[in-house]
């Protein structure tokens, strides 16, 4: 630990062996993090975040899932002040694209957008790396489309991908249980069999879900009632091999 004394105090230093210790630093703070998880479905795409409330917290408002556009969503995983700075970044850059080329902007154009922002404040001297991952979803012509991009500035697309706590347990479910042509509804009922796969909480009470469909484009939460519905068939309770 003493070897890295004085390469980690910056972002814009690499250590002897190549590390930049600030962003991994970031990366150890994703993974403190409550799960997040994206899922593409044939007819649509699925976030959903573990998200245990408070006694006395107001149950319906969700901290870590945030709408960009109509048709595009965030999940967030680790330090969530910096995942609502990125948030509002994403919005205005949605929204500016749309005034001015007309056109709906492209999931992986906010993508993009936000893993460049992140890789700014890997480069400059009296700034820290954003200590948070993002799930970016939504619908745009090009179909359903999940990325991620984490503190280092890298965004990669995915089909099925979880990020926070417990990850790599919840990723290793995934790998076993995700179908390519898995529907919205089958998506949410695995989404919350992977969610309460480490989760010390059972049922969907502790569980924000929204949903994007390839036919509305929309960006709609899922509710209760219905992850309910979806938390009583086989598959969400479905246990890692």
């Amino acid at each position: 630990m003493m070897a890295s004394r004085g390469y980690d105090m910056t972002p814009t230093m690499y250590s002897p062996d190549g590390r930049i210790y600030q962003v991994e630093y970031a990366i150890e703070t994703v993974k403190r993090g409550a799960i997040a998880i994206g899922l593409q479905a044939k007819d649509g795409i699925i976030i959903a975040v573990e998200e245990v409330s408070r006694d006395l917290q107001v149950e319906d408002i969700t901290q870590k899932i945030f709408q960009v556009d109509d048709h595009i969503g965030i999940a967030a995983a680790g330090y969530i002040p910096d995942a609502r700075v990125m948030v509002d970044n994403a919005r205005f850059f949605s929204q500016s694209n749309k005034l001015t080329y007309d056109e709906v902007t492209e999931v992986e154009a906010v993508a993009k957008h936000l893993a460049d922002q992140s890789h700014q404040f890997t480069q400059y001297s009296g700034v820290r790396p954003f200590g948070v991952a993002l799930i970016i979803a939504g619908v745009d012509k090009n179909g359903a489309k999940i990325f991620v991009t984490d503190p280092s500035g890298t965004y990669v697309p995915y089909s099925a991908v979880a990020i926070g706590g417990n990850s790599d347990e919840v990723t290793e479910f995934l790998e076993k249980n995700y179908k390519n042509e898995i529907s919205v509804d089958d998506a949410i009922s695995l989404a919350i069999s992977a969610i309460n796969l480490k989760s010390d909480e059972k049922g969907v009470e502790h569980i924000r879900m929204t949903k994007i469909k390839s036919d509305t484009k929309l960006f709609e939460k899922v509710s209760s009632e219905e992850m309910q519905k979806h938390g009583k068939t086989p598959n969400s309770n479905k246990k890692l091999e």
